[in-house]
C-alpha cells in the first residue's frame, strides 16, 4: 500500500481508543492549548484526574479565556489549571519558560502540540517560520523540559513522557531542498526562499522534527538516570484553526472541501495526544512515531537500507544542535542524562 493510500485509509478508517488512563497527582504541560487539539487534550486530562495542567500559550488573554471555559465545561477546581506564556516563534520566550519550569515541584509529561501551517513566506528569529516554530522552537522546548521530567521520574518511580505532535504528512514530504542543499546547510536551504517549496514546507518541517525526536531518544536512553519516553505522534488531519492563515481563495475552497469530507474532529484527534503520554506508555514507544495510537512506519525517509537517509539525518542533528547552542549555550547537554 502506498503512503498516500495509508494516509487516506487512516483518515477514513483509523480507530483512536477513548482515553481511560489514570493521571492522578500528575502535573502536565500542554502547549498550544487554548484551542483545537491542545484544548481538547486538556479536557481529557482534567476528566482523567490530572492534579494540574499548564496551558502554555502565546497569548495569555486567550489562555485565560480557555481556562475559564475549561473550568465551566469540566466543572473543575480553577486551581488545577494554570496559564503560562510560551511563544515558540520567540527563542527568549522559550528560555524564560524553561526557567519557570525549573520552579515546578514536579512535571510528569509534556505535550508539545503548538505549531504552524502557512502558505505565506514568513521569517521568525532569522529562520523560515515552519523551521523556527515546528523544528527549532519545538526542540529547544524539549531540551528545556527534559531535566525536570527526569527529576520527577526519579522521585516518583513513574515514567516521564515527552511527546511532540508531528504529522503523517511527513510520509509524503518531497523534501526537494535536500537535492539543492550544499553540504552542511540543510537548515539554510530550508530557509532560502529561492530554492524552498512552501507547499511542501509543513510536511518537511514535521519530517525534520521526527529526525530530531529520534536523535533525542537515542541520546537519552531509558534507564535509572533518564526514565522519560520521548516520542512523536500524529493525530491526522483535524478540524482545527491550524489552517487559519491566509491562502488563496481557490486553495481555501479546496481545503474546506477536503477538511469537511475527511478531517477528524479536534475532540477525536486529541485522543492520539493522550495516548502518547499515558502513564502506562510502552517503553517500545521511545523514539517512535505513533499513528492511530500504535507504533507506525515513519515512511521512506527513514528506510534504513538507504545510507543517504542516515547521512542527512546526522547532518541535520549536527546543524540543529549547533543552532541550539547559539540560542542557549549549554542547553544541548540536557539531551544526555547526567550520571
Amino acid at each position: 500500500m502506498s503512503y498516500m493510500c495509508k494516509l487516506l485509509y487512516s483518515q477514513l478508517f483509523g480507530n483512536l481508543p477513548y482515553p481511560k488512563s489514570d493521571f492522578k497527582d500528575q502535573v502536565i504541560i500542554v502547549t498550544g492549548s487554548n484551542t483545537g487539539l491542545g484544548y481538547e487534550a486538556v479536557k481529557h486530562l482534567l476528566r482523567l484526574g490530572v492534579a494540574k495542567v499548564i496551558l502554555a500559550v502565546r497569548n495569555t488573554e486567550k489562555g485565560d479565556d480557555a481556562r475559564n471555559y475549561l473550568v465551566n465545561e469540566c466543572i473543575c477546581d480553577p486551581a488545577r489549571i494554570e496559564v503560562w506564556l510560551l511563544n515558540l516563534a520567540n527563542f527568549e520566550s522559550i528560555r524564560n519558560f524553561g526557567e519557570r519550569v525549573k520552579t515546578l515541584p514536579r512535571l510528569d509529561a509534556v505535550i508539545q502540540n503548538a505549531g504552524i501551517l502557512t502558505y505565506e513566506w514568513k521569517v521568525e528569529e532569522g529562520y523560515e517560520s515552519h523551521v523556527a516554530v515546528n523544528v527549532l522552537g519545538a526542540v529547544l522546548l524539549g531540551l528545556n523540559v527534559l531535566p525536570k521530567l527526569r527529576e520527577t521520574a526519579a522521585a516518583t518511580g513513574m515514567t516521564g513522557r515527552l511527546s511532540f505532535v508531528g504529522s503523517d504528512m511527513m510520509l509524503i514530504a518531497k523534501f526537494e531542498e535536500l537535492k539543492k542543499a550544499e553540504t552542511g546547510v540543510l537548515v539554510a536551504a530550508m530557509c532560502d526562499e529561492n530554492i524552498s517549496n512552501i507547499q511542501d514546507r509543513y510536511g518537511t518541517s514535521k519530517l525534520f522534527l521526527f529526525v530530531l525526536v529520534r536523535a533525542l531518544a537515542k541520546m537519552s536512553p531509558l534507564g535509572p538516570t533518564s526514565n522519560v519516553v520521548i516520542n512523536d505522534c500524529s493525530p491526522g488531519a483535524c478540524k482545527t484553526n491550524i489552517f487559519r492563515d491566509d491562502m488563496g481563495w481557490m486553495k481555501k475552497m479546496a481545503m474546506s472541501v477536503m477538511i469537511g469530507m475527511m478531517a477528524r474532529s479536534a475532540k477525536y484527534g486529541s485522543r492520539e495526544l493522550i495516548n502518547a503520554i499515558k502513564p502506562e506508555i510502552e517503553r517500545e514507544a521511545h523514539g517512535k512515531f505513533l499513528w492511530n495510537c500504535e507504533i507506525a512506519d515513519p515512511g521512506p525517509h527513514f528506510d534504513s537500507s538507504n545510507a543517504a537517509n542516515d547521512a542527512w539525518h546526522e547532518q541535520l542533528v549536527e546543524e540543529v544542535f549547533r543552532i541550539m547552542e547559539e540560542i542557549q549555550p549549554g542547553v544541548t547537554q540536557n539531551a544526555t542524562p547526567s550520571n
